[in-house]
C-alpha cells in the first residue's frame, strides 16, 4: 500500500511540474485534456487517483509520454513544445453570428498576442466592441470573401488578401456572398 501511495504522490508531483514547465494553468490543461479543472487539481494534490483514460488525456494535453510521468523525464525539453489536435482545439462559443472561432494561440498568450481561425457561414458576422487602446488586428482570408469594417471604413477582401486595422474602436467582420474562413491575429499593445 505504501508503494502505491508513493507512486501516486510522484505522479501528482510530475503532472504539476510538467504543467508548470509548459506555462499552462489548470484551466488551460482542463480545456486541452477534457479533464475538469477540479479533478485535475485533486490529482495534482494527490487527493484522487486518475483512471488510465484520464491519464491518457492528460499526457496528450501536456505532450508527454505516459512512462515519462513515472520515470521523471516528463518535463524534459523537446523542440516541439505542444501539439493540439484539431478535435481538442479550444473554441469560443456564443460570440458572433454564424461563425465558429477556434483559438490557435497558447493559453498563456491570451491578452497579448492571440491567433484565431474563424469560419463563417453564409451571412455570418463577428461584431466586436473596442479592444484595448493601440490594439491592432491582422486578418488573412483563406476561403471566400469578407468585409472588414472599423470606425466607419470598410474593405472587402478575397482569398489570399490580408488587412491590418485598428481594433481599439468598434469593428466587424462579415462573410460576403457565402461562407468564408479567415486567420485573425490580435496584437494587444
Amino acid at each position: 500500500m505504501a508503494a502505491q501511495h508513493d507512486i501516486m504522490e510522484h505522479l501528482a508531483s510530475r503532472l504539476k511540474d510538467t504543467r508548470k514547465s509548459k506555462g499552462l494553468s489548470l484551466d488551460a490543461v482542463a480545456k486541452l485534456s477534457g479533464v475538469s479543472r477540479s479533478m485535475l487539481s485533486q490529482i495534482e494534490r494527490g487527493e484522487s487517483s486518475p483512471t488510465v483514460a484520464t491519464l491518457w488525456n492528460l499526457t496528450q494535453a501536456l505532450q508527454v509520454d505516459f512512462a515519462g510521468l513515472l520515470d521523471g523525464s516528463a518535463a524534459a525539453e523537446s523542440p516541439i513544445e505542444a501539439v493540439v489536435r484539431a478535435d481538442r482545439t479550444p473554441t469560443i462559443d456564443g460570440k458572433g453570428d454564424g461563425c465558429r472561432i477556434r483559438i490557435l494561440s497558447p493559453p498563456q498568450e491570451a491578452g497579448q498576442h492571440e491567433v484565431y481561425d474563424i469560419r463563417f457561414e453564409t451571412a455570418g458576422a463577428l461584431v466586436s466592441d473596442p479592444h484595448r487602446p493601440g490594439c491592432k488586428e491582422d486578418l488573412t482570408v483563406y476561403e471566400g470573401r469578407v468585409s472588414v469594417a472599423t470606425d466607419g471604413v470598410s474593405e472587402t477582401l478575397a482569398a489570399g488578401d490580408t488587412v491590418r486595422y485598428a481594433a481599439d474602436r468598434p469593428h466587424a467582420i462579415h462573410a460576403v456572398d457565402g461562407p468564408a474562413r479567415v486567420l485573425l491575429i490580435v496584437h494587444n499593445s
